[in-house]
């Protein structure tokens, strides 16, 4: 089978603006996230589906991040088969962390990746 390559982007290179979608797990989301991110745990996602597609409606493209890359690009898979203009955040929240982009916790302490 001919498998196209997986939509890729770098963590310095997503917009400030952009639609991100977290992956991770509920303690992994409070220890520290992307400001604005629509978070819907790998867990959770057939059931939570509909919430994404509203989301990306009027063409959208999704930035999907995890820790570091491996859950998130299985779910950027499944939204390109599903005709969802979606991309994987390489390297997802440490490689955002390290590039020293902003992150946030729901209670304002100091935000980590797990």
């Amino acid at each position: 089978m001919d498998f196209a390559p997986l939509p890729a982007v770098d963590a310095a290179a997503v917009p400030a603006d952009a639609l991100v979608l977290d992956v991770r797990e509920d303690d992994e989301w409070a220890a520290g996230h992307v400001e604005g991110a629509l978070h819907i745990p790998m867990s959770d996602f057939a059931a939570r589906f509909p919430e994404v597609t509203e989301a990306v409606e009027g063409g959208r493209r999704a930035y999907v991040m995890c820790r570091v890359g491996g859950r998130s690009a299985q779910v950027t898979q499944y939204l390109v088969r599903q005709g969802i203009d979606a991309v994987n955040v390489d390297g997802g929240m440490l490689a955002w962390d390290g590039a020293g982009r902003p992150m946030v916790t729901d209670d304002g302490g100091p935000a980590a990746v797990l």
